[in-house]
């Protein structure tokens, strides 16, 4: 029986071993994105808290304006220059 327990412990530890070695190897940032929260990013959007993203409150910090102010367009469904939290969570894509 003394065989059998010490060929579980040697297989034990080692398990243990590539499990630490294998973390060791991933860098420190490189985790799992977390899904995006709209009503979060909303907020924050949402300079003057007025309930509303005006276009310049949208546009700030994009990297590319252009497309940014597509994607806004797309999205201010009722043509009034801001957008709600519904407009915001919408994606612009049309249903199929």
């Amino acid at each position: 029986m003394k065989p059998i327990i010490t060929l579980f412990a040697v297989l034990s530890i080692a398990s243990v071993s590539f499990s630490a070695e294998g973390d060791a190897k991933k860098p420190e940032g490189d985790k799992p994105k977390a899904k995006a929260d709209p009503e979060a990013m909303f907020k924050k959007k949402d300079a003057n808290s007025d309930g509303k993203v005006s276009k310049e409150e949208f546009l700030k910090g994009q990297k590319d304006a252009a497309k940014a102010e597509t994607s806004f367009t797309k999205k201010d469904k009722d043509k009034d220059g801001n957008l709600t939290l519904e407009e915001f969570k919408a994606t612009g894509k049309k249903a199929k």
